[in-house]
């Protein structure tokens, strides 16, 4: 598998962001975040995750299979080759599962997980679990009209239809969305993790868009399995009222908030 491509030059050692980005889009879509938080001082590395983006071409028919493992493995070997320590990891959406991957194998690197509009799968669960009955269908079938590569199209992104996660976002926005964007490997959201137990105390940090923290906290001390996962001692919140892409509808105030958890 190749390595993942870089948005930005790294120092070995240096205490880094590296920011993974959710399905369909690369490296590209962390552009002025990244921007951003260099301008604030830190090393920044925005990665473009196996079969995504300008790497669509290693989830073709015949291929090695992407899945959650291929992309954690990506990810660890970033991290690991590049010799660097206190690194804040970032997952966008569909990225949780790799991010939480490496990070649990690599604690000692890892100084914090930040999610941004997502979390942490339980152990033995993939994402598509996430999906209500009706949704899950509806994306296996659309999984299925693709043929054999086994991908998950990239959607409309339609305002219109889903206007509460394109909130906020330009005609440019989704026009770059929808020409950039590229099909996701469906073995990402197929393949469950196996967490260790006990978990690593890695510290972590949630930053809500979509979903208020009020609501997170409530279904989250009601068992929700995946919202109580996100509750508890070594989690710190923040909360940014925007769509599902907080990255290009307020970058600025994305990469403040990044910095800020981070300290």
């Amino acid at each position: 598998m190749a390595e993942m491509k870089a948005g930005a030059e790294m120092k070995t050692g240096e205490a880094t962001f590296v920011l993974v980005p959710g399905y369909w889009l690369g490296a590209w879509a962390w552009d002025e975040v990244a921007q951003a938080v260099r301008a604030a001082g830190r090393g920044v590395r925005a990665l473009t995750p196996a079969g995504q983006a300008e790497r669509a071409g290693e989830a073709a028919p015949g291929g090695a299979p992407v899945d959650v493992e291929a992309q954690i493995a990506d990810i660890v070997r970033v991290v690991e080759d590049g010799g660097l320590d206190g690194v804040v990891l970032v997952a966008h959406s569909g990225a949780n599962m790799a991010v939480t991957g490496a990070a649990d194998r690599m604690p000692g690197r890892v100084a914090r997980v930040v999610y941004v509009d997502s979390g942490p799968m339980p152990s033995g669960m993939a994402a598509i679990d996430f999906h209500e009955p009706r949704e899950r269908a509806e994306l296996e079938e659309a999984v299925a009209a693709r043929g054999g590569g086994r991908v998950i199209p990239v959607p409309p992104f339609d305002p219109d239809a889903d206007p509460v996660n394109l909130a906020g976002l330009s005609a440019a926005h989704l026009a770059a969305m929808r020409e950039r964007g590229t099909p996701q490997p469906f073995g990402t959201a197929t393949q469950a993790l196996t967490r260790p137990d006990p978990l690593p105390e890695t510290p972590r940090t949630l930053i809500a868009t979509t979903i208020p923290l009020a609501a997170v906290r409530e279904m989250g001390a009601a068992g929700h399995p995946v919202f109580a996962a996100m509750i508890g001692p070594g989690w710190t919140y923040r909360e940014l009222p925007t769509g599902h892409w907080p990255m290009f509808s307020r970058p600025r105030e994305l990469a403040a908030l990044l910095v800020g958890a981070a300290g």
